[in-house]
């Protein structure tokens, strides 16, 4: 069960959430919901999540790649929140988290109640629209909240109509 939306109460705003995930149309879903979030002067999320499953190794070990991996996740949200704020004029909100994606989606929802609409895009290539579409069109993850699903084929102008 999801908690009540928050994002239309006085003094909230509805925030539009985009996942980095190094994949190139997710590039897409940031112009497009940054373009959203401006144009409904509403906010960005941006959230990055740092696959759990990458530290199984001696605790030492484990440590310096935990910390390696989250200083990559730092480095590349910057980039993402600074082409954000040079092409979008938004200064969006960077969230970094670890675990599974669908799960750590769910919990930005669950405890950001103003999170009102997840935007994704689908990659077109012979691998398949991207790991997170997939699992939304297989059932396999489902999110309290819309998700709007662009294809990566838009150009940034068609983008910036559609927002």
């Amino acid at each position: 069960m999801v908690s009540k939306r928050l994002s239309r109460l006085e003094g909230h705003r509805r925030k539009f959430m985009a996942v980095i995930d190094g994949t190139p149309e997710c590039e897409k879903a940031v112009h497009y919901a940054g373009r959203r979030a401006k144009n409904t002067n509403g906010a960005l999320v941006l959230l990055y999540v740092i696959p759990e499953g990458d530290f199984q190794q001696w605790l030492g070990v484990e440590q310096i790649m935990r910390a390696e991996a989250r200083e990559e996740a730092e480095a590349v949200m910057a980039k993402a929140a600074q082409r954000v704020r040079e092409t979008i004029g938004i200064d969006p909100e960077v969230v970094i988290r670890e675990g599974g994606a669908s799960e750590q989606i769910n919990k930005v929802i669950e405890e950001d109640r103003d999170v009102a609409i997840l935007i994704l895009a689908a990659g077109s290539t012979k691998e398949g629209p991207g790991p997170l579409v997939s699992s939304i069109a297989g059932r396999g993850a489902a999110f309290p909240i819309p998700v709007t699903v662009l294809p990566d084929t838009l150009t940034d102008e068609e983008i910036d109509a559609l927002a």
